[in-house]
């Protein structure tokens, strides 16, 4: 059984500095970048995997919160 876009898994991401990156990357045969957000120390993003995101990267210092447990990025 498929998930819906309602259903897909969530993650929060916490910039820890100014000028975090995430960039959603697409599903298919070709990988490419689709969107980018730049958040500034204390913001949040909440986002969605979907049909059309199939992974993200974020760059910079960042703490991010799974269903899997919760990582920091960068230095």
């Amino acid at each position: 059984m498929e998930k819906s876009n309602q259903s897909a898994d969530f993650i929060m991401i916490k910039a820890l500095e100014d000028g975090v990156n995430v960039i959603g990357l697409t599903r298919g045969t070709d990988t490419k970048f689709h969107h980018t957000e730049k958040l500034d120390a204390g913001e949040l993003m909440i986002a969605q995997f979907t049909e059309h995101t199939s992974a993200m990267k974020i760059r910079g210092k960042a703490k991010i919160y799974t269903s899997f447990g919760d990582v920091e990025s960068g230095d």
